[in-house]
């Protein structure tokens, strides 16, 4: 059906992209970024990157960053809220990596960016020093490198944690009809037109909710009950469990999507995350 959709109304979907980059754009920027939030554009093995940190907190730790953007827009500067709010909690330096995009750059060049800066990180950062995180897209595709890591037999990071992760490419999640009408934010039609330029032709491939997760380092998840991708969320939770990975699932009652690194601001945000920087705190400190 997408590849019908994308031969026939290329002007459609060019313009279903710009309304999403530039709508990203537009609601990302109403979210205040506190002023003591440093930031530096460096790189990892070519790939740009966004370094965070909080004044006067020194990390602990470094979080390689993976945003949001549903695998076609964003950026780490557009995104920026939800890097900060990571490195507040967790008291940690953040390196936000700016991977490409489809349709531009459909499955596997955002995987093979993630997996170079890793590999580059790994150079001057210890890997037991070192989480994975991502939050909507970025949290499916912090799913999906730390599985390559794996595969690819280089040392994993300390822990995962995503955010609201859209981890089904499939969109058959059961929470896509049931939640449709409580989430403010996604649209069931606009990720089947993302997810798929995203996978192209290679969609079971790069289905984060298919990869083999034996062997995963500790997984946090965190996931609201107003937002689409709650089914999501809870699939990866119960497939990890079987795998025998250590998992801590937050679910956030009448929160959205993105809940609490969208908006740190948001009513129990503060809370929420003090959960997740004590899960940080947890695993560094092994």
């Amino acid at each position: 059906m997408l590849s019908h959709y994308m031969a026939d109304h290329d002007t459609h979907l060019t313009e279903h992209i710009e309304q999403a980059r530039t709508g990203l754009a537009a609601y990302m920027g109403n979210v205040q970024i506190p002023a003591d939030v440093r930031t530096e554009e460096t790189e990892l093995g070519g790939i740009p990157t966004l370094e965070l940190t909080i004044d006067g907190v020194e990390p602990e730790g470094t979080a390689l960053w993976i945003h949001g953007g549903g695998y076609v827009a964003g950026s780490p500067r557009m995104m920026l809220a939800p890097a900060a709010a990571i490195a507040r909690a967790g008291r940690l330096r953040v390196l936000s990596v700016d991977y490409r995009l489809a349709p531009e750059h459909p499955f596997p060049a955002a995987t093979d960016d993630l997996l170079t800066a890793y590999r580059a990180l790994l150079e001057t950062t210890p890997n037991n020093r070192v989480v994975v995180g991502g939050e909507s897209a970025g949290g499916g595709l912090a799913v999906w490198l730390v599985a390559a890591i794996r595969d690819a037999g280089l040392p994993l990071p300390r822990s995962v944690m995503v955010f609201s992760p859209a981890a089904d490419l499939t969109v058959s999640g059961g929470t896509i009809r049931t939640k449709a009408h409580l989430d403010p934010i996604l649209r069931p039609a606009s990720l089947v037109i993302d997810f798929g330029v995203y996978g192209s032709d290679r969609l079971a491939e790069a289905d984060p909710l298919s990869v083999e997760l034996r062997g995963l380092p500790p997984l946090f998840i965190e996931v609201g009950t107003h937002e689409i991708l709650l089914d999501d969320a809870l699939r990866l939770a119960a497939r990890a469990a079987e795998a025998d990975v250590e998992v801590s699932l937050e679910v956030a009652a009448g929160k959205t999507h993105g809940f609490p690194v969208g908006d740190p601001t948001a009513d129990g945000a503060d809370r929420a995350l003090a959960r997740v920087g004590a899960f940080i705190s947890s695993q560094l400190e092994v």
